[in-house]
């Protein structure tokens, strides 16, 4: 299946060195090789690059890993296609706007009979499962809320929308809309905080390591999510099976 990797902080921060082991998974040291994206936020808008080339040999993923885009939201994806063909249309992250702002989601994970019916505003463009899915979540909230919640607000709709997919297969997902980063797990996915006293880390996928002490302030926190640990040398916790966080300002809330 495919992998994510979602960051969010409380500075704007890059994601050169999580991406560098990252990409390596899209055809080296993995076998999703299906397509690749990622998105950046970026005050109201939104960097989005996708590629239906492997992430590990293509040109637009090696611009990613040298130009250090800051953000304090970032969600990408490397794809291993079980529904949909190998086209940009079906790369992951999908971009939706809603009560103006943007929101993003990628999908991990594999659904079965789903085919709900979608109002106008909201259709697919490819023809995954992810992206019906993307579709019927932003549909729900929007039929949930009579304008844009709060985090907290959004967060108890998405433990109740979440599982109504979930029973269709697997469904780790990451979405966001620039305030805060949603994860849920189905079946694998971890998280790490990062914060003062930074330390050394080195990568899993790749023989690189950075020292973050040397790249960062005692006030920057960062929060990663991903489908298998990145490093080798620090402590990644497991999600629990049907479990929805929610990160802000680089640390998992409450």
């Amino acid at each position: 299946m495919c992998q994510l990797l979602g960051m969010n902080c409380n500075t704007p921060t890059d994601v050169t060195f999580s991406f560098a082991g990252f990409a390596q998974r899209g055809g080296r040291t993995d076998h999703h090789g299906d397509g690749w994206g990622i998105a950046f936020f970026e005050g109201k808008g939104v960097r989005h690059f996708v590629d239906h080339e492997p992430a590990c040999n293509s040109p637009v993923a090696e611009l990613i890993r040298r130009y250090p885009i800051k953000s304090r939201t970032v969600i990408a994806h490397i794809r291993k296609a079980t529904q949909g063909v190998v086209a940009l249309e079906n790369c992951h992250p999908f971009v939706r706007e809603l009560w103006g702002r943007y929101w993003v989601f990628a999908h991990n994970g594999d659904l079965k009979d789903f085919n709900p019916r979608l109002h106008a505003q909201f259709q697919a463009v490819g023809n995954t499962d992810s992206e019906r899915a993307f579709c019927w979540l932003m549909q729900e909230i929007w039929k949930s809320h009579a304008g844009v919640p709060s985090a907290s607000e959004l967060t108890l709709t998405l433990r109740e929308l979440a599982p109504r997919i979930a029973r269709h297969g697997t469904f780790n997902f990451l979405l966001s809309n620039g305030v805060a980063l949603w994860a849920h797990c189905s079946t694998h996915l971890f998280y790490l905080e990062r914060e003062h006293p930074f330390a050394h880390a080195q990568l899993a996928d790749e023989d690189l390591s950075v020292n973050f002490a040397h790249h960062t302030t005692p006030e920057d926190k960062v929060a990663l999510v991903v489908t298998a640990p990145l490093t080798t040398n620090e402590n990644w916790v497991p999600f629990k099976p049907g479990e929805l966080r929610m990160f802000v300002n680089g640390a998992a809330a409450a």
